[in-house]
């Protein structure tokens, strides 16, 4: 039994991160503290002010732990990796999981590629973005191709010159094929110079430069080819319309706003302001509001967004200001390298910006209200309502079990996890079959639970156990858990003659539901999905035994044994027939391995 008063004494005054667990041992709750003794004991204490959702957590708490740090910037990125990695309940969650492109030249080799990057590296190309539109980045490098003919190859250069024929970039006049030393690394390293300045804004001696073609070429009657550049210059225009706002400052910025509804979910909506040109807007759901403070809020968004985005700006702009800006301006700072300034304008044009993202934070959670109640009934809402339908007090986490095999061979169960109604894939689990030989799917669930409830890495148990069958299935389950001195609940998923979900058998009796409830469509997903897991598991066993060969198992024959031996006798049979003697003849083969070979097909285990 947890001794709260006693723990609570024994909590030093040092900074450090304290994880809240409840009764099943889930982590509901991680916090972090300058203070771990004074933080910790707020929680507990009657007279101590709590907003409605901590009153709730304090009352699920089973027991605590803490890591002391050394440093409270050490406190905070020990925390953001423990939410990231835990999804705690009762902490504001970034819902979102997001990934931005850049633009990459590779200005470190000899002959620069252009290229589309799914995230920013530490290396020693030269980085642009992040983007918020995939498209536009890549419409953007179509154009510098054209504009400046850079490669985008993987070729090597100089190393790989004129080893093959240009490629089809040179032909439609993307790439002036430096490969084929068609142009000078000197003037192939200007074009990526002059590429380099378009993107940092530089348009207006492009488009002079264009207009100036395009005249020429009219004159001239080369229609075709001034079109071409007429194109060109119509998609710098768009580029530079998109990104253009009011503000005429330089330097790169995040504006982010907030909207509420009171409820249990916000919006936050971020302006990209880079080199005083907006390159796009973003929108983030939180969950686990609960009419939480701003302060509160912004804080988690800030931790959560900024410990994975690979690229931090100069300035961060928001509404309020927040009771640890000054640890997390400093945390923010030593990722990137330079000082990082969270700032509340009071007035002026980033006054008017942040303006403009909360106006869009509103409209983004009006279009989205319905969208989010759906979803929320679909996830949340059908294992709340699984949980009243069989009467237990949560179905937060189900786990399902499957058994896969063709007459018993290659048997193999697949373990499936959702948590609030969503699929967990990190906590999935494969299990190839070590005991049971032939199609015995009892005994094969026997194994599979006995293994998964003694392992000491499942360090959590499900709230419900959902087993793919009706009374046997079940009862299985319920011996493992009753040897093993478990409670948990157990409900087999019964299925119709057409192999479709009917119902559920819990308590010694089926429960049928009518069809179309979000729990019933939640139970079909979670069977569907431990069926798909454990047959894509027992395919790659198949495909992999098609092609290992039993000569893998004798010692002493590695590959080019095997391949001698196969070469010569052309089949396992003549091999498993022939004599010592005959087994020296093929190339590389000697006694010695002749022996290793004939004692292998000639032992009574493998006959």
């Amino acid at each position: 039994m947890f001794d709260f008063e006693e723990e609570l004494k024994k909590l030093p005054h040092v900074p450090g991160v304290y994880l809240m667990h409840d009764s099943g041992d889930h982590i509901i709750y991680v916090g972090k503290a300058i203070d771990l003794y004074n933080r910790v004991h707020q929680y507990f204490q009657t007279g101590y002010k709590k907003s409605p959702k901590i009153q709730k957590m304090v009352s699920h708490i089973a027991w605590f732990e803490y890591i002391v740090c050394g440093s409270e910037i050490e406190a905070l990125v020990l925390e953001c990796n423990l939410i990231k990695e835990h999804r705690p309940h009762y902490n504001t969650m970034l819902t979102d999981d997001k990934g931005y492109p850049y633009i990459r030249i590779t200005v470190e080799e000899d002959y620069p590629r252009i290229l589309y990057s799914h995230q920013m590296k530490r290396d020693h190309s030269k980085y642009f973005g992040p983007y918020t539109n995939s498209k536009a980045v890549k419409d953007i490098i179509e154009l510098l191709k054209k504009l400046y003919h850079i490669r985008s190859c993987n070729k090597v250069l100089p190393r790989d010159m004129s080893l093959e024929r240009p490629c089809l970039y040179h032909q439609i006049k993307q790439c002036m094929a430096p490969c084929q030393g068609y142009i000078s690394k000197e003037d192939y390293n200007k074009n990526v110079q002059d590429a380099i300045s378009f993107l940092n804004g530089n348009h207006g001696h492009v488009i002079r430069d264009l207009e100036k073609q395009m005249k020429e070429l009219a004159e001239d009657m080369e229609f075709e080819q001034a079109a071409e550049i007429r194109d060109l210059i119509k998609s710098i225009h768009h580029i530079e319309s998109t990104q253009r706002v009011g503000d005429t400052s330089a330097d790169d910025r995040d504006v982010i706003a907030m909207a509420t509804d009171l409820g249990n979910e916000c919006v936050i909506s971020i302006f990209f302001i880079r080199s005083g040109k907006m390159i796009g807007r973003e929108h983030y759901h939180m969950s686990g509001v609960n009419a939480e403070a701003y302060s509160t809020i912004m804080e988690s968004f800030l931790k959560q967004y900024y410990a994975s985005t690979p690229y931090l700006p100069k300035e961060i702009i928001i509404e309020q200001q927040i009771e640890d800006y000054k640890v997390i301006e400093e945390y923010l700072s030593a990722r990137r390298g330079s000082q990082v300034h969270i700032i509340v304008p009071q007035k002026g044009d980033k006054q008017k910006l942040l303006k403009l993202a909360k106006d869009n934070a509103f409209l983004v959670m009006n279009q989205d209200a319905d969208k989010l109640k759906r979803e929320k009934e679909r996830t949340e809402g059908a294992a709340n309502e699984l949980a009243q339908l069989i009467g237990v007090s949560s179905a937060r986490r189900l786990e399902a079990f499957d058994i896969s095999h063709i007459s018993g061979y290659h048997s193999v169960a697949s373990m499936v996890v959702f948590e609030n109604g969503r699929a967990k894939k990190n906590d999935y689990r494969k299990f190839k079959l070590r005991t049971i030989d032939g199609p015995d799917d009892y005994a094969s669930m026997r194994e599979v639970l006995t293994r998964r409830f003694t392992d000491e890495r499942f360090n959590i148990y499900p709230d419900v156990l959902m087993m793919d069958g009706g009374r046997g299935q079940v009862n299985i389950a319920l011996e493992v858990l009753d040897e093993l001195g478990l409670n948990i609940p157990v409900c087999g998923m019964v299925k119709d003659d057409h192999h479709r979900t009917r119902g559920l058998y819990y308590n010694n009796k089926e429960i049928d539901f009518p069809a179309n409830t979000q729990a019933f469509n939640m139970i079909t997903r979670l069977q569907d999905e431990a069926h798909r897991f454990a047959i894509e598991y027992h395919r790659s066993l198949r495909s992999k035994s098609q092609i290992h060969s039993v000569l893998d198992d004798i010692e002493g024959i590695g590959p080019a044994r095997r391949k001698a031996l196969l070469a010569y006798f052309k089949d396992i049979d003549k091999i498993r027939a022939a004599s010592i003697a005959d087994l020296e003849i093929p190339q590389g083969m000697n006694k010695t391995a002749a022996t290793a070979v004939y004692n292998f097909f000639h032992n009574d285990k493998q006959k």
